[in-house]
């Protein structure tokens, strides 16, 4: 089904997928190269700064940043068809929306991250909008709920592309959710730093996809995936919790 032949893509594989969820990222590859995309791994990166950037020590998280810049947009860097992709929505608002006010005092970096940030996508935008696929020939038996994250919703405005992936796959039944759009209550430290409020939000989601009838939870983000699925885990229900890359992807 290859669709995409001579487009290259650096996997940006987040700490989460890295450390917890590694067949999140085996998935990502697997999908992209079996839709014709060159895949490597620059084995340099490291986190995005995000939590640093949104605890306020916007310093620690431009030295994480420039490291990121390192990796991903060498100052030689000029191939049009080469591009960085990571299975989060999360992490790529970081890149795309705020490495710019991160740098915005330094000229020459602040030109690379302009750079990069033209050139990263989260997984669901790069299949849709770069590759112009929406059917990957992935099946499914059973109900799907979809859990549109907050940076992928609100900060890069990603809305249909997920959606349009989940109705390309064979067998896959839409479980429409209430509230679908609200928060799940991760958010990163925030739900350290405010453990009640999180878990009230974590609660009614839970609600919602119980509600929903789905065999299936799918989100473009692993932190939501792994908030919302705990709390499901916690209340014996057996709604499975799966990145999109898993779903369009399963392993062999």
């Amino acid at each position: 089904m290859a669709a995409a032949q001579g487009k290259r893509a650096s996997l940006f594989v987040t700490c989460l997928v890295d450390q917890l969820f590694p067949s999140v990222g085996v998935s990502t590859v697997r999908l992209l190269r079996d839709l014709g995309v060159e895949v490597d791994f620059p084995s340099s990166q490291t986190c995005c700064g995000q939590p640093l950037y949104n605890a306020g020590f916007a310093r620690r998280a431009r030295h994480l940043a420039t490291r990121v810049l390192d990796a991903f947009q060498p100052e030689e860097s000029s191939d049009p068809n080469h591009y960085v992709v990571a299975p989060s929505g999360s992490c790529t608002s970081m890149i795309r929306v705020f490495y710019g006010r991160l740098f915005q005092d330094q000229p020459a970096l602040h030109r690379r991250a302009l750079a990069l940030a033209d050139r990263v996508y989260e997984l669901s935008q790069f299949l849709v909008d770069i590759l112009q696929v929406s059917d990957v020939g992935s099946p499914f038996r059973g109900k799907v709920a979809y859990h549109p994250s907050c940076h992928l919703l609100r900060e890069l405005g990603v809305v249909e592309q997920p959606q349009s992936l989940i109705d390309g796959v064979k067998g896959a039944r839409r479980a429409e959710m209430e509230r679908s759009e609200t928060c799940c209550g991760f958010g990163g430290t925030f739900s350290v730093k405010y453990p009640h409020i999180s878990g009230a939000m974590l609660d009614d989601k839970v609600d919602d996809v119980v509600k929903s009838g789905a065999d299936a939870l799918v989100a473009c983000d692993i932190s939501c995936l792994m908030h919302i699925g705990g709390g499901l885990s916690r209340r014996g229900e057996s709604v499975r919790p799966m990145h999109l890359a898993q779903l369009l992807r399963p392993e062999d």
